[in-house]
């Protein structure tokens, strides 16, 4: 299944928290922003398939952060609004905005409307995230269906953990990976014991590197993490 990623912007962590917590209920990955600067400076380096967007923040408001993101880009962005914030909320539709849901709000609505939006954008939208089961960056070649890599046309034996971390990075190429988050991911629980991701990437090189020692995909990023580079 294709996790879809929602950017979060809200100045009150309270309520970003909370909805981090509905989204990744839904398996959607969650990015978060405090601010609409720290807003545009995520979207600027990850792949983001909708927005949720404060009106009132520091910094940079809601309304000009979806200005500078229409500049560029069609991804859905729903407003979440005080009542107080009428008149922002429907200038913000008309300069871009998609939808919008009033402060405080429903968990179920909410998510009817993220669900909503992000079936609209990937049925319309020639922007929309591919639909299939196989992801391929250069000669690798990932297939989510049946669970197959290839490597310049041919199959490797690969373990179930291994697949895990390969489809991780692959589903996101070019962004770095800390350890700890490859784990987190992975693992789906606390980085207790991290180095055991290195191992593991290790192991992927062997098999689809054809010189480990100078890896082509699965890069290092000296003091932070890894990256399936994508050219």
């Amino acid at each position: 299944m294709y996790m879809y990623n929602i950017l979060v912007v809200d100045d009150e962590k309270e309520i970003v928290a909370a909805i981090e917590v509905y989204l990744k209920n839904q398996n959607y990955n969650v990015f978060k922003a405090y601010d609409g600067q720290e807003a545009l400076n995520i979207f600027d380096k990850e792949e983001v398939h909708l927005v949720l967007m404060d009106i009132m923040m520091p910094k940079l408001d809601g309304i000009k952060a979806t200005m500078k993101i229409r500049e560029q880009s069609k991804v859905p962005i729903i407003f979440l609004s005080a009542k107080s914030e009428d008149m922002d909320k429907i200038f913000g539709l008309n300069i871009g905005a998609d939808d919008y849901i009033t402060k405080p709000f429903n968990p179920l609505e909410l998510l009817a409307r993220v669900n909503s939006n992000i079936r609209r954008y990937t049925s319309y939208s020639n922007d929309s995230p591919p639909q299939e089961n196989v992801l391929k960056i250069g000669g690798i070649e990932l297939n989510d269906a049946t669970k197959e890599v290839l490597v310049d046309g041919k199959p490797i034996r690969i373990t179930p953990l291994e697949y895990k971390i390969l489809y991780l990075m692959m589903r996101n190429p070019n962004r770095v990976f800390s350890i700890e988050e490859i784990y987190e991911k992975v693992w789906q629980a606390p980085a207790y014991n991290p180095d055991t991701v290195t191992v593991h990437i290790r192991r992927i090189r062997e098999k689809i590197e054809i010189n480990p020692r100078e890896p082509k995909y699965l890069k290092v990023v000296w003091g932070i993490g890894y990256k399936f580079e994508k050219r």
